[in-house]
């Protein structure tokens, strides 16, 4: 287990106020239920479990969207963890839903266009059966990943509640233990599984820990960078990096920015 660098939360607590938070947002919005995307992660698996303790097994769908770049071992814990919970799951191959967008454009794509197409198309199909089926589409992005606008916009970004979005990636880890999420799942690398061998700490270009004690310092106590520096042990270049990823990805958790006509 990875050393905790930033305060514990009071896991038990915060399991609490997820859930009233989940059955308020249902209620207000007249929804039936929720559907999420699961990933096989630890992410969308505690998302599910908090879901699922939230409405109960009967109001929550999972569908398990792979593409030929998933792992099979992320697809076997997506179906274990809805098996677990005995919430209604489908699986939903993506690959013949991406082919057509090759042809779509004149100009050559790369592989981040590529990458973000995947996470576009799932947000595409989590709303149909949403829309379908009177449920609130639950996002399962964690603040580590929301702060470093470390999702697609549109894709993964793309949701109607984000119910672990003011969680560290670090206390994600301690929820899912205390829900008694299955040990494999919870150590396993972070990958959005977007090309293969892809894993979330490479592109990020550090372990989530180290991530979630800078943002902490940076943003919770809104410290120097050169003392954080000093005080995580690293390159101020390294801080400052971070930092420039929080700035640039602040148009991706807002709402479209209007220019004010009317003064």
């Amino acid at each position: 287990m990875d050393d905790i660098k930033i305060p514990r939360i009071d896991a038990s607590k915060a399991i609490t106020r997820i859930e009233e938070f989940i059955k308020l947002k249902i209620e207000e919005s007249g929804s039936k239920g929720v559907v999420l995307g699961l990933s096989g992660g630890i992410d969308s698996t505690v998302v599910a479990y908090l879901s699922k303790r939230a409405l109960g097994a009967s109001n929550v769908l999972g569908l398990i969207m792979p593409s030929i770049t998933t792992s099979s071992e992320d697809v076997e814990h997506a179906q274990v963890t809805a098996e677990i919970l005995e919430i209604e799951y489908e699986i939903i191959p993506i690959d013949s839903l991406i082919e057509p967008f090759h042809d779509l454009c004149s100009h050559e794509s790369n592989e981040l266009a590529r990458a973000n197409l995947k996470a576009r198309i799932r947000m595409m199909i989590l709303y149909y059966h949403s829309n379908s089926l009177n449920r609130l589409v639950a996002g399962t992005g964690n603040l580590s990943e929301l702060l470093v606008g470390y999702f697609t916009k549109y894709g993964d970004g793309g949701v109607d509640i984000l119910p672990i979005g003011d969680l560290y990636k670090t206390h994600v880890r301690e929820v899912a233990r205390e829900l008694e999420v299955p040990e494999e799942i919870i150590e396993k690398p972070p990958t959005a599984g977007l090309w293969p061998g892809q894993t979330d700490e490479e592109e990020l270009g550090m372990k989530y820990t180290i991530l979630d004690e800078i943002l902490h310092l940076m943003v919770d106590k809104s410290l120097d960078e050169n003392l954080i520096a000093k005080k995580v042990n690293l390159p101020l270049s390294e801080i400052q990096r971070i930092q420039n990823r929080v700035i640039i990805s602040q148009h991706k958790i807002k709402s479209p920015e209007i220019p004010p006509l009317r003064e």
